[in-house]
């Protein structure tokens, strides 16, 4: 019997849509694999307190009192939060913790201890929301951190139907993002429908092979053209439950000026996607 190596769950804790949907996906996911769970709180103390902010002469109380509220009301809210977690969960126990540095290292350091994070597609963390409904620590999580994502939209159910889908190159982000999907047990006894953009389609049957030796029902099917266009194309068709790929290696630069064809995909993906580096 193939078992699940799934055993901890970080869940980024936020009330946008995406959150919400991503915290019934890790309760139902938790629920179903026995891992434990971990809500993590991030309160951005720095930037709610403004420590760097210039203050007019004389402004200072005004300003220390003004951050005092701005700081109670964000405090405020996660219980809020919180609260609603605990009701969604009923029965699920899980642990909470309270970072109170910026989203970012917040989650890259609290993450080191589970083997997956679970975010909303458009997760705040207490920021302003972003225009393109991507939040913007994802990239950091990617970049930069060690544990694979799972990013999810708004609206998915958490017992959607459906195939996977996992696109694969011959990349060293796809080799360790098929590794970590299989011995996490994400796709155990499921349908995985492999699109191989490998050159001649060489590729996929040994990573069909290779998944379903770890418990799915791998088929693998030669594909070409542009990787990202293609796999949210089929991932609409099908429609699959899930997205499986390797965030693509690219310069810091050329994601700032054109914005990477990963962070495309991910801003339209219909289904949660698992994704690492």
């Amino acid at each position: 019997m193939v078992r699940a190596m799934l055993r901890s769950i970080l869940l980024a804790l936020d009330d946008t849509p995406g959150a919400l949907a991503a915290r019934d996906l890790a309760f139902a996911l938790a629920r179903k694999t026995g891992a434990g769970l971990t809500a993590a709180i991030v309160l951005d103390a720095p930037h709610t307190r403004d420590l760097h902010e210039p203050v007019p002469l004389g402004a200072g109380a005004f300003a220390v009192h003004r951050n005092a509220k701005l700081a109670e009301a964000v405090e405020q809210e996660a219980e809020q939060v919180l609260a609603a977690a605990r009701a969604a969960g009923q029965d699920l126990r899980f642990e909470v913790v309270r970072r109170e540095e910026a989203p970012e290292p917040a989650l890259l350091a609290e993450g080191a201890r589970h083997d997956l994070i679970v975010i909303g597609r458009d997760s705040t963390l207490g920021r302003e929301a972003s225009e393109d409904g991507l939040s913007p620590c994802i990239e950091a999580l990617i970049a930069d951190g060690v544990r694979p994502l799972l990013v999810v939209p708004p609206g998915v159910a958490p017992d959607a139907a459906g195939p996977v889908l996992l696109g694969y190159r011959e990349t060293a982000a796809a080799m360790r993002t098929v590794q970590l999907f299989a011995l996490l047990g994400l796709g155990r006894e499921s349908e995985v429908k492999l699109l191989d953009f490998s050159p001649e389609g060489r590729a996929g049957p040994g990573i069909a092979g290779y998944l379903a030796r770890h418990g799915c029902a791998a088929s693998a099917a030669r594909a070409e053209g542009e990787e990202h266009d293609v796999l949210l194309a089929e991932a609409r068709s099908l429609p699959a439950r899930l997205l499986v790929l390797g965030a693509e290696e690219e310069g810091r630069l050329a994601r700032l000026i054109l914005g990477s064809a990963t962070a495309r995909l991910l801003r339209a993906a219909p289904c949660p996607v698992f994704i690492h580096g």
